[in-house]
């Protein structure tokens, strides 16, 4: 369950909603001073969102995010006294696993982070202790304490701070602007990337590249109001949020500026096809997978089954300052002659989202142009 804290009265609503479910069979006048207490931090904290809750025994776990910063806190029901969980990583994703036995001070969460394949992990609510019970097998070599990740906050255009999250070799990483990097980024629908662990990007990092994950404006690392300052007549922000993102870790050396690669697929590809036009010197290499590039065109035709769903999103070209803005960014639409970078494009035969003649089209003109 996610929640936006912008409003005091959602806030209130949220909490009234779901604690009253969760205080069931407490102490009335307790349950009251909890759920006070708990409006009065939330009220403290206005960047912080309620992502989740776990009712064990006397214990209410709650997920809660600040700055985009997932953390895990232990109220005690019966002390009021409050703890957060321990991790080895300072960036991750947690979920509640199943926890079908409420008269227990076990937790069980599914972990993952940069540098920690999936766990189901047993937490002790007392001690605070955790015990792995099971993680995804990555190779008989690979070694998490290898591996290092952080959360640095890069500074857009229009002075926003944009979270990136990063992984890499200590062992490889000089931080003298030196490190390839290879950034990844998805931006559209809301949709939040959590820091979790891929095993794809290890062949990268073992060879000294950064992996970065840009949390752009127009998916909801950082609320709702993320995500609308990412939509419609907002979207450009989430290009801009992206290469001021590589201008920043170059800045801050991070990575080398000649050796800097991009990534995105689907709504991501339409990301990859923007950034190549507005700042194709960037990038000495971009991975465009199914990208949705010809927006105007796709979003023109009501026949397509997803295409009026999604003008919420994106806009509808019958409305004409929405068809002029969606065309001043559309990757096809904007092509120039110049020097793009080098690229590869895929594309799907069965793609409900993104037909696959959509990248042909783009790539050939690509073609034409560079």
């Amino acid at each position: 369950m996610s929640i936006d804290l912008g409003s005091k009265e959602g806030r209130k609503h949220y909490l009234s909603e779901k604690l009253d479910d969760l205080l069931e069979g407490i102490n009335d006048s307790y349950g009251t001073l909890l759920m006070e207490e708990l409006l009065a931090r939330l009220e403290l904290t206005v960047k912080d969102f309620n992502d989740e809750m776990k009712n064990l025994c006397d214990e209410l776990v709650v997920k809660e995010k600040e700055n985009g910063m997932l953390r895990m806190v232990v109220h005690n029901l019966t002390s009021n006294e409050e703890k957060v969980i321990p991790t080895q990583d300072p960036i991750y994703g947690a979920y509640f696993n199943e926890n079908p036995e409420m008269d227990t001070n076990k937790l069980r969460i599914y972990y993952s982070s940069l540098t920690t394949p999936g766990s189901i992990i047993d937490i002790n609510l007392d001690t605070l202790e955790s015990e792995v019970m099971k993680q995804t097998r990555v190779s008989d070599t690979f070694d998490s304490s290898a591996y290092a990740s952080e959360r640095v906050m890069i500074e857009a255009r229009d002075g926003t701070s944009v979270p990136v999250s990063l992984v890499y070799r200590k062992d490889k990483f000089k931080k003298d602007g030196t490190n390839p990097l290879y950034q990844y980024a998805y931006g559209s629908y809301g949709s939040t990337v959590d820091p979790t662990f891929r095993s794809s990007w290890l062949s990268l990092i073992d060879r000294g590249f950064v992996v970065a994950i840009a949390h752009i404006r127009g998916g909801q690392m950082l609320g709702r109001e993320w995500y609308e300052d990412g939509k419609m007549h907002n979207k450009i922000n989430t290009f801009t949020d992206f290469i001021d993102v590589t201008k920043g870790l170059v800045d801050k050396q991070y990575a080398d500026k000649d050796r800097v690669f991009a990534m995105g697929g689907s709504a991501g590809g339409l990301l990859m096809g923007a950034i190549v036009n507005m700042a194709p010197e960037l990038y000495q290499g971009v991975s465009a997978h199914v990208p949705f590039v010809d927006v105007v065109t796709t979003m023109s035709d009501a026949s397509i089954p997803l295409t009026t769903g999604e003008y919420t999103e994106w806009g509808n070209p019958a409305n004409k300052a929405e068809f002029d803005y969606m065309l001043s960014y559309s990757p096809y639409d904007q092509i120039e002659a110049k020097d793009y970078p080098h690229m590869l494009v895929t594309t799907g035969l069965h793609d409900s989202q993104v037909q696959y003649f959509e990248p042909m089209k783009w790539v050939a003109k690509l073609r034409e142009y560079k």
